[in-house]
């Protein structure tokens, strides 16, 4: 299973790092070895396109009082570790440790998703973390199966265009544009349908954006509304995002009004 050999992966960098304690020994006892915090990309969510690989950090915080020497890990997904075959790892085991203080370390790692090895249904649900620490006198480890913040969500896309450019005053503009997201499986984007998005407005020298009113993606992701024009102006289509996709706004759309 890849998780088993992520394991070993991680055990093999502990050891190759000056971390290997006899294994009778290290599973013995932790003794006053804890792991007291993770963190995956600072606890922002992690938003995956459909080719590039996505890096973010994984952060393990341990103490001891004789001192932290290293700790590293990877994420994990599914209800149970033994039989899960998720995983997202660092390319290479080479967690950088920042002393807390005299008893603590907050070691970080640099882990890569891609997105072809995701389902569609990994967005939106949270990700385990495998974490394993050693003390300063590499005589006690632990390994802890942790619950994480971390939530992997589909990049989105979102545009905007109005049109006829330019319009004369009290004419009807009419405002189009797309929401599409990642499909990690076929490696596309494509339409997020029945997706509220609101249509707003900035008059040419203001400063801030009035919504018009909410429109509806079709069963295509496409976007479609009517509105009269009133003065020169700047058109954008803006989506909140779900638990799934994160927001985006589109880039706007200026129209002259004469």
């Amino acid at each position: 299973m890849r998780i088993r050999a992520t394991v070993a992966a991680v055990s093999g960098a502990l050891a190759l790092s000056a971390f290997a304690v006899p294994a009778a020994q290290a599973d013995e006892a932790a003794g006053d070895l804890k792991i007291t915090k993770v963190s995956v990309n600072g606890g922002k969510d992690v938003v995956i396109g459909t080719s590039a690989m996505k890096e973010f950090k994984l952060s393990i915080t341990a103490t001891d009082p004789a001192g932290v020497r290293g700790a590293s890990g990877f994420l994990w997904f599914g209800p149970d570790f033994n039989t899960s075959t998720e995983v997202i790892r660092p390319v290479v085991f080479n967690a950088q440790c920042v002393a807390v203080d005299d008893t603590t370390k907050t070691c970080t790692d640099t882990v890569v998703a891609y997105p072809q090895d995701l389902r569609n249904a990994h967005a939106g649900s949270r990700w385990n973390v495998f974490a394993t620490a050693v003390n300063n006198n590499g005589d006690k480890h632990r390994e802890e199966y942790l619950k994480s913040e971390a939530r992997l969500k589909r990049a989105a896309r979102l545009t905007t265009n109005a049109s006829p450019e330019p319009v004369k005053k009290g004419k009807t503009i009419t405002v189009t544009g797309a929401l599409t997201r990642a499909n990690w499986e076929t490696s596309k984007y494509a339409g997020y349908t029945k997706q509220d998005v609101k249509l707003q407005y900035k008059k040419k020298g203001t400063s801030s954006y009035t919504t018009l009113k909410t429109v509806k993606s079709d069963t295509k992701g496409n976007l479609k509304t009517t509105v009269k024009a009133s003065a020169d102006g700047y058109f954008r289509y803006v989506f909140a995002g779900t638990s799934t996709t994160p927001s985006v706004t589109s880039t706007s759309d200026f129209v002259d009004v004469r």
